[in-house]
């Protein structure tokens, strides 16, 4: 599919312009959105008719099938090579969007990383935390800065733009897990960067909300199957199954399309009641 583009025709008043913008489709930055959870929001998003921006670290070439079956959703889409971690890749990426489509209506805040070692917290290594907070909280924190600050610009342009951003956090962000410390203070960290941005942000009207996915069968969980294979069957969670990424890409689509108009700020669990408290 080819990509929208908008010229404006030189007789064309701004009621003109602000009318062809509203036909146009809402456009949705989804970091990490080619695999895992991330995937399952870009499948929901596409099918909710939002065009799509997806970057992550791998080349493009590794990528076809994955985009050409969110291409026959009927979304256009465009891939983007980029770690958010570094500021020189999250310049790039949103330029790449700016180019491609020209506006940004959402942005989801997806990519993440687990430790590369389980470690305990007395004996984790600083590179490990340094590694999983520059992905985790540090690239989505100034992601959101630049996109807050174009979304902003979009709103100040035409009154009717609608823009959302979605945070994906974790159950880490209050449950510990001393073994993975580093990746719970960094979801800790983006359950407040929501805060923040959805204080600063609600004088424009632009929403900021966080979802926190539990047990989610994902790559990134399959190393410890076995282990929650146990524990739900067990009795560890009300709802007795893994989640699954269109679980958590539901929740997103809910959101971007404004079901919670009256919410911002606040966080989502999509965890199977995991966090429940009950006796």
């Amino acid at each position: 599919m080819q990509s929208v583009q908008f010229t404006r025709p030189a007789h064309w008043t701004s009621a003109d312009v602000h009318a062809s913008l509203r036909r146009m489709k809402s456009v949705a930055l989804v970091t990490g959105g080619t695999r895992g959870i991330g995937l399952g929001i870009a499948t929901c998003l596409a099918r909710d008719d939002h065009d799509l921006a997806l970057c992550g670290r791998r080349d493009e070439s590794q990528l076809a099938d994955t985009l050409d079956n969110l291409r026959a959703l009927g979304a256009d889409v465009l891939y983007t090579t980029a770690d958010v971690g570094l500021s020189a890749d999250r310049v790039a990426l949103l330029d790449a969007v700016r180019d491609r489509f020209g506006r940004l209506n959402v942005l989801v805040n997806n990519a993440g990383v687990a430790p590369d070692v389980r470690a305990d917290i007395l004996e984790a290594s600083e590179d490990s935390y340094d590694r999983v907070m520059n992905i985790n909280l540090k690239g989505p924190y100034f992601l959101t800065q630049a996109v807050a600050n174009w979304m902003i610009e979009q709103k100040q342009r035409a009154a009717d733009y609608a823009g959302c951003v979605v945070n994906i956090s974790s159950v880490s962000a209050t449950v510990a897990s001393p073994n993975r410390a580093e990746y719970c203070v960094s979801k800790a960290g983006v359950a407040m960067a929501t805060a923040l941005f959805a204080t600063r942000l609600a004088e424009y009207e632009i929403p900021v909300f966080e979802v926190r996915p539990g047990i989610i069968e994902t790559d990134m969980t399959s190393g410890v199957k076995e282990k929650y294979d146990t524990l739900i069957a067990d009795g560890l969670l009300p709802q007795a199954r893994w989640g699954t990424p269109e679980d958590v890409g539901k929740a997103v689509a809910m959101l971007t399309r404004g079901d919670l108009p009256y919410s911002t700020g606040q966080a989502l669990m999509v965890d199977g009641g995991l966090t429940m408290q009950s006796l």
